[in-house]
């Protein structure tokens, strides 16, 4: 494993998801829920930062790696997974909303695993639509997070609304990287 600084920044997000957990559970003495909701946002704000920074910097340092590309993804998926998993606990959004994206993850995940046994993993890979899917749900989930009404913007109002559309373009784009995939899954059965 390279210990170069974008796989660092990396480390550094999944060591924060314990963080942006234990916030929710800290005493009400320590933080009030207004101060949970606004430390986690910035917990996964921070986090949602670093993803892009890494990436940006392992490719302008040339410092990227097989292994970096293995665990970018999974620091990714990690958070996310447990800030609707937190959501879910606090009513802020919907289960099946929930289980949507982070079924969707493992499905394609796993897919992507496949595919690149196969030597096809360039029919699975990384789309505008999965971005634009990526970007509604780091939209989303901070504001959700957030909750507290602000003056003249309700975040848990316009939240809910990403949320529900980061689902839809998450079932879009899991059709999507299956139709790419199929042809080469009807090889195989």
């Amino acid at each position: 494993m390279p210990l170069n600084i974008p796989n660092l920044l990396t480390w550094g997000r999944i060591v924060l998801i314990p963080l942006f957990v234990g916030v929710f559970y800290a005493p009400h003495d320590w933080l009030t829920p207004h101060e949970q909701n606004f430390a986690a946002t910035v917990i996964f704000v921070v986090a949602a930062v670093t993803d892009w920074l890494d990436g940006y910097l392992a490719r302008t340092l040339q410092q990227t790696s097989s292994f970096g590309a293995f665990l970018d993804p999974v620091a990714d998926k990690l958070m996310v997974a447990a800030a609707l998993i937190i959501l879910v606990q606090l009513d802020r959004t919907d289960a099946i909303i929930a289980i949507i994206i982070i079924g969707r993850e493992i499905a394609i995940s796993a897919l992507r695993e496949w595919m690149a046994k196969i030597g096809a993993a360039r029919s699975v890979a990384v789309s505008l639509l999965g971005r634009v899917k990526t970007s509604s749900q780091m939209v989303a989930i901070p504001m959700l997070l957030y909750h507290d009404p602000i003056p003249l913007f309700d975040p848990q109002r316009v939240g809910t609304w990403l949320i529900y559309l980061a689902a839809l373009l998450t079932l879009w784009s899991m059709a999507y990287y299956l139709r790419m995939a199929w042809p080469h899954i009807a090889d195989r059965v």
